[in-house]
């Protein structure tokens, strides 16, 4: 007799939950970071038309860097000689999901960057974050999309304003509570004002050097259970990447 349990789960999880694109869609006008070079991005790109009479079909090119948009970072985007995109398997492409919200705090100030005790509060409602969790930070920051500069809270005097990470809450997260992977909704990992204090993205360095990997620029995290949920993300199976646009969903209990 075939096992069959996966085919029942599916019809519960399309039945009795929620599935919640975590993802911004992408055009040639999309926000990139500003160190990408002009001409990086070519999506849609047409090569084989319509009327050809070798065969009646449409073929597309896309050019793109690997991070653009919603993306998947690998260790080796920011640690020389880690591993890159080919270490990472189908394995590493589905999460338990905690979503630490702090949007009342960032509301108050646009720098805030989460801490120890902002997580501490969570799990005081929702118990310990699982081994193995991706850890999302809901900032309400995608609401900004597409508009690089309200993504980058570009100020008059040129500077960025933005919240996200501290390293000492990616520090609990990954060495208290093992958690895989991490994930927000800027375009960066380090709050704007940690940068600045750091001269460095630090956060980014930090997580990345531990092996872990990170999504950025997620969205409609406000549609996710804080806890209880499930994150998959899919990227395309190119080696040496450094970093991937992903595709990347929760599936949800509602409320």
């Amino acid at each position: 007799m075939a096992d069959l349990k996966l085919w029942d789960t599916l019809k519960t999880l399309k039945k009795d939950y929620a599935w919640v694109d975590l993802t911004h869609p992408l055009a040639n006008d999309s926000p990139v970071w500003s160190g990408i070079p002009a001409g990086s991005v070519e999506l849609c790109q047409t090569v084989f038309d319509w009327g050809n009479p070798m065969l009646e079909c449409l073929i597309q090119t896309f050019k793109f860097p690997g991070q653009f948009g919603t993306h998947i970072d690998f260790p080796g985007h920011f640690i020389k000689g880690a591993a890159l995109s080919e270490k990472y398997g189908v394995e590493n492409m589905v999460y338990p999901l905690a979503v630490i919200d702090i949007t009342a705090k960032v509301a108050q100030d646009v720098h805030y960057a989460v801490t120890p005790e902002d997580i501490k509060a969570w799990e005081a409602d929702y118990g310990p974050i699982p081994d193995g969790a991706f850890v999302a930070l809901r900032t309400d920051w995608a609401k900004n999309w597409p508009d690089m500069d309200k993504l980058s809270g570009t100020a008059a005097d040129g500077s960025e304003n933005f919240p996200g990470w501290s390293l000492p809450a990616l520090q609990y997260i990954f060495e208290t509570r093992h958690a895989a992977a991490n994930g927000h909704e800027a375009l960066d990992t380090d709050a704007s004002a940690e940068a600045a204090k750091a001269g460095d993205l630090a956060c980014e360095r930090y997580v990345l050097d531990k092996g872990k990997l990170q999504i950025e620029v997620l969205t409609n995290l406000d549609k996710v259970a804080p806890a209880g949920a499930l994150l998959f993300a899919a990227w395309p199976h190119i080696d040496n990447a450094t970093g991937l646009p992903v595709r990347a969903f929760a599936i949800t209990p509602r409320g």
